[in-house]
């Protein structure tokens, strides 16, 4: 298994091993003892699975209480993955990085909490998984605007389809500082 940073603190990207021949593939989604080593210490307390069609984009989502870290991958087909980092006081506040994730290179990305997360689906379908480390808490949901322009996010799709909800959260510099996460100065994995 290869961890890469991302520039953002906690933020990684892990390639596990893949054990791959004619008849297929075998790799281990999530080993804690493997995962430990690397620095991704939580316990994940739940496994989530959404399919989606092309062109859907989910995001950008967080939450403030029980903030949620996620370990996500792709099944099924491919999305564009991205989390910015949205603590207030972190030294990389505003900024994001985003990343495919497929079913061919099987990439995973930590996404620790105090950002927000979201993906576009590039497949035509596409199964999306995510462990999280504590679990949904409805009441204190938040979103960031996905076209926000001070994020500067190059999504490789621009007709998206959006719920409801995702069409109208607020940029990150009109959401009320109160419904922000703060940075504690220490890298939480």
């Amino acid at each position: 298994m290869k961890v890469i940073e991302t520039g953002l603190p906690g933020l990684l990207v892990v390639e596990p091993r893949t054990f791959g021949d004619s008849r297929g593939f075998f790799l281990e989604t999530y080993a804690e003892q493997r995962y430990q080593e690397t620095g991704i210490t939580p316990r994940f307390v739940q496994a989530n699975h959404s399919r989606s069609r092309r062109g859907v984009l989910r995001g950008l989502h967080y939450q403030l209480v029980q903030p949620q870290g996620k370990l996500v991958s792709v099944a099924r087909g491919a999305v564009y993955d991205v989390a910015v980092d949205i603590r207030v006081g972190s030294p990389t506040f505003g900024k994001q990085y985003g990343c495919v994730l497929d079913d061919e290179t099987h990439r995973q990305l930590y996404v620790p909490p105090g950002f927000a997360h979201g993906f576009v689906v590039l497949s035509e379908v596409c199964d999306f998984l995510y462990q999280v480390t504590d679990y949904y808490h409805p009441a204190s949901e938040q979103g960031i605007a996905w076209d926000d322009p001070d994020l500067s996010i190059e999504w490789p799709i621009a007709d998206v389809l959006l719920s409801d909800k995702d069409r109208v959260h607020p940029r990150l510099r009109d959401q009320a500082k109160d419904k922000l996460p703060v940075f504690e100065g220490a890298l939480v994995h």
